[in-house]
């Protein structure tokens, strides 16, 4: 659990230590849009580098997760693998 005193500013050592827990807490895993943290993140730009690069492997790591809803459906995926196993012959529907 983070003990900090929200009157006090955070030093760069004490936010890094802290984002695993700050990021398991943070709304929709944007640290950087949370006021409390302007300060530090203007301030310590290794901390800022630090949270920048955390979000984006949130956000990828939620992009894949997530199911596409434009991907091909089964029966298209069949369709191409009978046309490949066909010699490639006839147009895909």
């Amino acid at each position: 659990m983070i003990e900090h005193d929200d009157n006090t500013p955070w030093t760069c050592e004490e936010f890094e230590k802290a984002l695993p827990e700050l990021f398991e807490r943070a709304q929709g895993g944007k640290l950087s849009a949370d006021p409390r943290f302007a300060d530090i993140l203007r301030d310590c730009p290794q901390a800022a580098e630090l949270v920048r690069d955390l979000e984006y492997i949130a956000e990828t790591a939620r992009m894949l997760l997530e199911p596409e809803g434009d991907a091909p459906t089964d029966e298209v995926w069949s369709n191409i693998q009978s046309r490949l196993n066909d010699g490639g012959s006839g147009a895909i529907n």
